[in-house]
């Protein structure tokens, strides 16, 4: 099959609904010639489901990347469907109601939000680093964390924690020739944007500042993104957030 990854394997994590920025890379990952692996937390069934409406149905591995047990399980569980990764999806990321408020917020909350959404960045790319022994792409998602969002609180810190572990990643996985990076997206109106207090007023700002105009039902540019990120177009680029947001990134006032 042709296409940009061609040949290559992609662990894709993430996904709980078609609307999900991960089932679209998975979805573009797929018609650009990739074998496609997800993973899934809590709803297995959902997930399954979900993995069905692909181009190719995938299989689907259970993963709570908080689980030392499950990190330590992966390679092997990934080994039953291929044997061995060229790419990972990061697409992960939680945040208790009490991290967004910011000044109310208690650390368990806030400790939590950075842990599901910052470290498992680390946790999951040394998970997969047996299935890469020639190196590979670690791509992840994050919201542009240079700024104070409306609502967003502790989960823009959370963020920001997020695009620090990716460049020190990128420092200490380049000599094994894994390149890490991430795309920093637009907001797109997800069931993990559902949970977002305020999301709407957060999203409003892209109606009004995004140059080239942005759609917050569409995840395929988002995806597209990645999948450029995943493939073999960017061999030297590393430690790196792409924005795919509209241009409202570079917008003054």
């Amino acid at each position: 099959m042709s296409g940009i990854l061609a040949g290559k394997r992609i662990l894709v994590t993430g996904v709980i609904t078609e609307q999900s920025i991960a089932f679209e890379a998975a979805k573009v990952a797929q018609n650009e010639g990739a074998e496609v692996v997800l993973t899934g937390f809590g709803r297995l069934t959902l997930v399954e489901r979900i993995a069905k409406r692909l181009p190719k149905p995938a299989p689907v591995i259970e993963l709570d990347v908080t689980n030392k047990e499950q990190l330590n399980g992966l390679a092997d569980k990934v080994r039953e469907h291929v044997d061995g990764l060229d790419g990972v999806v990061h697409s992960i990321a939680f945040g208790p109601q009490g991290a967004f408020n910011f000044l109310e917020a208690e650390w368990e909350d806030v400790g939590k939000a950075v842990e599901v959404s910052a470290y498992s960045l680390k946790s999951l790319s040394l998970a997969c680093l047996p299935l890469m022994p020639s190196g590979g792409s670690v791509v992840g998602l994050t919201f542009d964390a240079q700024f104070a969002w409306p609502k967003y609180n502790w989960m823009g810190v959370a963020k920001a924690a997020l695009e620090s572990t990716n460049r020190y990643l990128a420092r200490d996985l380049g000599a094994r020739n894994v390149r890490c990076n991430l795309v920093s997206a637009g907001p797109i109106k997800t069931m993990a944007a559902n949970s977002i207090p305020g999301f709407e007023q957060l999203a409003d700002v892209w109606n009004h500042r995004a140059p080239i105009g942005w759609d917050l039902a569409d995840p395929e540019p988002t995806a597209r993104g990645v999948v450029g990120l995943l493939s073999d177009f960017f061999p030297k680029t590393t430690g790196e957030v792409l924005h795919v947001d509209g241009g409202v990134h570079m917008m003054g006032a």
